[in-house]
C-alpha cells in the first residue's frame, strides 16, 4: 500500500505544470471532447509507466543492493532539482485527430510526451525501490489522472490559480526527502 500512496503522491505533484499536463489542456482546448482525451491519457500513461516499472524492476536484479541504493538515492535527489524546472510546449506541438481519431491522437501523443520524461523517471527510480511493480505503476498512472483529467475537464483557467512554485516546490522536497532517507538506507526492509 505504500508504494501505491507514495507513487500516486509523488506523481500527481511532480506532473502540475509538466509538458503532459500541458499537453492535456491543448488537447481539450483543441477537441473539446474530454472522455476520449482522458481515456487516451490512461492508456498511454498504463502501458508508458508499466514499461518503466518493468524496467525499475529489471534494474534490482542486476545492480548490487548497496550501489542500487545509491543510484537510487541520488536519483531521488536528481529529481527534486529536475521538478523545478517548469516545463513548456507550444499548441502546434499538439497532434491533430487525423486518422487516429481523439482517442489515438491521444495515446500517441503523451505515451511520446512521457518518454524520459520526470514522471517516467520517476516510476522506474520508484519500482527499483519498492517491491511491487503492479502497486507503483498503478499509483503513478493515478498520479497523472489526478493532475490531467482536471487539465481536461476544468481548464487552464481555474488550474491557473494554483501556485505552480509552491507545488513544485513540495514534489521537489518529497523527491528529496525520498532521496535523503534511500541514502540512508531507511525502510530498507520494507522494499
Amino acid at each position: 500500500m505504500q508504494a501505491f500512496l507514495v507513487s500516486t503522491g509523488v506523481v500527481a505533484l511532480a506532473e502540475i505544470g509538466d509538458k503532459t499536463q500541458l499537453l492535456a489542456f491543448i488537447l481539450a482546448a483543441r477537441f473539446r471532447r474530454p472522455w476520449p482525451i482522458i481515456a487516451g491519457i490512461f492508456c498511454a500513461t498504463l502501458v508508458n509507466h508499466g514499461l518503466a516499472g518493468m524496467l525499475g524492476a529489471w534494474i534490482t536484479s542486476v545492480v548490487q543492493p548497496a550501489t542500487l541504493r545509491w543510484l537510487l538515492g541520488l536519483s531521488f535527489i536528481a529529481m527534486a532539482a529536475w521538478v523545478l524546472v517548469p516545463d513548456k510546449i507550444d499548441e502546434d506541438e499538439a497532434p491533430s485527430a487525423g486518422r487516429l481519431g481523439i482517442f489515438g491522437a491521444t495515446v500517441v501523443a503523451f505515451f511520446l510526451a512521457e518518454m524520459g520524461d520526470k514522471t517516467q523517471v520517476a516510476t522506474v527510480a520508484l519500482a527499483a525501490n519498492y517491491a511491487s511493480v503492479t502497486a507503483v505503476v498503478l499509483g503513478t498512472t493515478l498520479g497523472m489522472l489526478i493532475a490531467n483529467v482536471p487539465a481536461v475537464l476544468i481548464a487552464r483557467k481555474v488550474v491557473e490559480r494554483v501556485p505552480m512554485k509552491l507545488v513544485h516546490a513540495l514534489a521537489a522536497l518529497i523527491f528529496a526527502i525520498l532521496g535523503v532517507l534511500t541514502l540512508a538506507g531507511v525502510g530498507q526492509g520494507l522494499f
